[in-house]
């Protein structure tokens, strides 16, 4: 599981996100789906990089917020520390790893909008402590439907 952040104009969204992998080792690309009822997509749909984030299972907390609260109706980024990061996305302060990608394209994939992204920063762990997987989330109540 992956927390995505992105930013356009002055709008910053988030979201839990478990449609998410690797696609390419040379030149390093990543594919990140997005539900087309999401907020967060909404917003990708004008932005043009994305981050994305792990998160430690000890930080599960930040996790169920990005997964079970919806920005149309709160502001997560109110409620954890963040900063902004390359192009001017948010970057979660808790969050294991991060990198940032460049939204390369954007193509329908059934329900959610495949964004791949090609990686222009990012953060690793010196280690790699247990993160945030579907089993730790499966029974969060979403905020929106996917």
């Amino acid at each position: 599981m992956f927390v995505v952040t992105t930013r356009a104009g002055e709008t910053r969204s988030g979201c839990l996100v478990g449609f998410a992998t690797q696609t390419s080792i040379n030149p390093p690309k990543f594919l990140v789906g997005l539900s087309r009822k999401n907020a967060t997509f909404r917003v990708a749909r004008q932005a043009t990089h994305l981050a994305v984030h792990l998160v430690a299972r000890e930080h599960l907390e930040l996790a169920e917020l990005f997964g079970s609260q919806t920005g149309d109706e709160v502001d997560k980024f109110a409620q954890c520390d963040w900063h902004e990061g390359p192009a001017g996305v948010p970057i979660l302060d808790r969050a294991l790893a991060w990198f940032v990608g460049e939204i390369s394209d954007r193509f329908d994939v059934g329900d959610h909008v495949g964004h791949l992204l090609i990686p222009i920063a990012g953060q690793a762990p010196a280690e790699w402590p247990n993160w945030v997987r579907f089993a730790d989330v499966r029974d969060l109540e979403p905020g929106h439907d996917a």
